[in-house]
């Protein structure tokens, strides 16, 4: 039997699992996905070969710390800096992300978008950063504190604090931090996030599966909205595809992860 698992924290809300155990299930697949909450993202290595995985995703906070845990990292996650998908290959760790072209494809619903802003500067906004402006919508960082700025500015994207902020409308604005996750928080002060609302075309949390305080207040301004269940989804369908080694193609792969979601 092969074995997979997320590792995360916090990760028992995670929704992975019955993902990809639907699409074993469906086709006959001798695996199983399971649930690996990881405190410490150094010993994620160590924890992926002691329990004979074939692959695993990575969730907050852990993605750049499997990056840098990785005998090679391929595609787009390069570039990034940060791997959610992990396969071992004939005793190595190849790193990937699909993170990036799952939010683009979850994104597609709202139509033509030129710039957007992106709350958080973690794994996950790396992602989204890049893959924003290799498709023509110009990304904009905004993080509560300077310490994780480094690889945006490095990067030459546009990158500040809430004390340096300069208020101005963005067609998008994007949570993805935790907060409202496992509590009532705001990713922004809420004076702040109200004027950001009042000038977007649209806005998305990353976090699925609960109305967070974010989405509270977009659903306020009455504004379209998504949670992360559309890029969850397709990140999800990317993973798979990997971990089976493109046995299974993306279109049979779609409708039964979908399927999952109502289970």
């Amino acid at each position: 039997m092969k074995l997979f698992t997320i590792f995360g924290d916090p990760v028992s809300h995670s929704r992975s699992p019955l993902m990809h155990n639907s699409v074993f299930k469906r086709y006959n697949i001798d695996a199983c996905y399971t649930r690996t909450h990881l405190d410490d993202g150094s010993l994620l290595r160590d924890i992926f070969f002691a329990k004979a995985l074939s692959g695993a995703n990575v969730t907050v906070p852990h993605k750049e710390a499997a990056y840098a845990l990785c005998d090679e990292v391929r595609g787009i996650a390069k570039h990034i800096g940060a791997v959610n998908t992990l396969i071992l290959e004939e005793g190595q760790l190849i790193g990937y992300n699909t993170d990036a072209d799952g939010f683009i494809a979850a994104l597609q619903s709202f139509g033509s978008l030129n710039n957007a802003l992106i709350i958080g500067a973690g794994g996950t906004a790396r992602a989204l950063a890049t893959v924003l402006r290799q498709n023509s919508i110009t990304p904009t960082i905004l993080n509560r504190s300077e310490n994780r700025l480094g690889y945006f500015k490095e990067n030459d994207f546009l990158s500040y604090t809430w004390e340096t902020f300069p208020l101005t409308s963005y067609d998008v604005i994007i949570n993805t931090t935790s907060a409202g996750l496992s509590d009532e928080e705001l990713p922004l002060p809420s004076s702040l996030l109200t004027e950001l609302l009042s000038g977007a075309k649209c806005a998305v949390d990353v976090i699925y599966g609960k109305t967070t305080p974010f989405l509270r207040e977009v659903k306020k301004a009455n504004i379209p909205h998504k949670d992360g269940s559309d890029m969850l989804l397709e990140q999800g369908i990317l993973a798979n595809h990997l971990f089976m080694g493109g046995e299974i193609s993306l279109d049979l792969l779609r409708p039964v992860m979908h399927q999952s979601f109502f289970l």
